[in-house]
C-alpha cells in the first residue's frame, strides 16, 4: 500500500480535529480513523478484520462520541435474529394499536461484532439496511438515521462454526481494513495513556451532525477529471482479466473507488481528486471484491499482492493541481 508523506497535507479543518480526538484514546492508528472517516463521508460502510483486544470496539467508540453521533454494539451470536437488530412492533393495551421499539440497528454509528458468527438471514438483514438505508418491520418501512455508518468486525484466525460472507455480501462494503499490532513505542504509550481513567471518557464531540452532513454533501462535489475517471475504469477491467483472478471487481466496486476517492480528497482538503488518492485507497476498496483462483491461492498469491502489481502496471494520469 502507497505511503504518504505526512508533511504533504493538510486536514479539512473540521475534520482535524475528529482526528486529533480520536488520537487521544486510540494510539497509532491514525490511518485507520482517516480510512473510517472517508467511509462515512463516502456513504459507506466497513469491515474490519482483525484478532481479538487490538481496540476494534474502542475505535468505533471513539469515533463516535468525537463525531456526537450515537452508538450501538450488536454481538453477532449463532441465535440472533433480524428482529434483535431491527426492532419490533409491540401492541400497545392502552392505545388499541401496535407500536414499534427500534432495536440497536436504529443509531448513527453500529458496530457489527463478529458478523460471521451468525446466520445468512441475520446477515442478509443487516446487509440489506446497510444498502437502502432503511429497514422493513412488519411491512413498514423505517428510514434509518443519517449519517448511518456500520461497522463489521470478524476475526480471521476462528472460522469454525461461523457463516463466512460470500462475495456478493463482502462487494457492500466500502473498505476492508486491519488495525494490527501496536509497535513496541506504541503499545509502551498505550500503557501510559489508560491509567487510572480511561480517555474515551473524557472524549467531548469535535464536530456536529450538522456539520457531518454538509461534509457528505460536500463530497459529492469534488472534481474528478476524466482522466482519472479512465484510470480508475482501466484499473478495474484489469482486475476482470488477471490470471489470478476468477472474479474480477463490479461495477460497484468502480463506484465505491470513485466516492472514497472523492471523500478522501474532501479530508486531505482539496476540492479535486488526484491519482495518488485512487492508488493510496485501491488496496483498501478493492481487495475485498476479487476472487482469485484456486491454484493461486494455493501458491500463496494474495488479493493484496494481485492488487498493488495491477497499481505498478497500470499507467496514472499526469497530475496537475487544476480543475475545471
Amino acid at each position: 500500500m502507497n505511503a504518504r508523506n505526512e508533511k504533504t497535507f493538510e486536514y479539512h479543518p473540521h475534520l482535524r480535529e475528529v482526528i486529533a480526538n480520536v488520537e487521544k484514546v486510540m494510539v497509532g492508528k491514525k490511518k485507520v480513523t482517516e480510512l473510517t472517516l472517508v467511509s462515512l463521508l463516502a456513504g459507506g460502510h466497513v469491515l474490519l478484520e482483525d484478532v481479538p483486544g487490538v481496540g476494534k470496539t474502542m475505535m468505533v467508540r471513539s469515533i463516535a462520541k468525537s463525531l456526537g453521533l450515537t452508538f450501538n454494539r450488536i454481538q453477532f451470536t449463532p441465535d440472533l435474529l433480524p428482529s434483535d437488530m431491527t426492532g419490533v412492533s409491540i401492541y400497545n393495551q392502552k392505545d388499541m394499536s401496535f407500536e414499534f421499539r427500534p432495536g440497536p440497528l436504529v443509531g448513527n454509528i453500529i458496530l457489527a461484532d463478529e458478523i460471521n458468527r451468525t446466520s445468512p438471514k441475520t446477515q442478509s438483514a443487516l446487509l440489506e439496511s446497510m444498502e437502502e438505508m432503511s429497514m422493513t418491520v412488519d411491512g413498514q418501512t423505517h428510514i434509518l438515521p443519517d449519517p448511518f455508518l456500520v461497522m463489521a468486525t470478524q476475526n480471521p484466525i476462528e472460522y469454525e462454526g461461523t457463516y463466512p460472507l460470500p462475495e456478493a455480501q463482502l462487494d457492500r462494503f466500502l473498505m476492508k481494513l486491519t488495525m494490527g499490532y501496536p509497535t513496541p513505542e506504541e503499545e509502551f504509550n498505550v500503557l501510559n495513556v489508560i491509567g487510572n481513567e480511561h480517555p474515551i471518557h473524557l472524549l467531548t464531540p469535535a464536530i456536529s451532525p450538522e456539520e457531518i452532513s454538509e461534509l457528505k454533501t460536500a463530497v459529492k462535489n469534488i472534481y474528478v477529471s476524466d482522466s482519472i475517471k479512465r484510470y480508475i475504469v482501466d484499473l478495474i477491467n484489469r482486475t476482470r482479466n488477471h490470471k489470478s483472478i476468477a472474479l474480477g471487481v463490479s461495477p460497484r466496486g468502480s463506484l465505491a473507488l470513485l466516492k472514497a476517492a472523492q471523500a478522501f480528497a474532501l479530508l486531505m482538503n482539496r476540492d479535486f481528486v488526484i491519482p495518488d488518492d485512487v492508488k493510496y485507497l485501491a488496496p483498501f476498496v478493492l481487495v475485498h471484491r476479487v476472487l482469485l483462483k484456486p491454484e493461486a491461492r494455493f501458491e500463496g498469491v494474495s488479493a493484496e499482492e494481485v492488487i498493488n502489481e495491477l497499481l505498478a502496471r497500470v499507467p496514472a494520469p499526469i497530475h496537475k493541481e487544476q480543475h475545471a
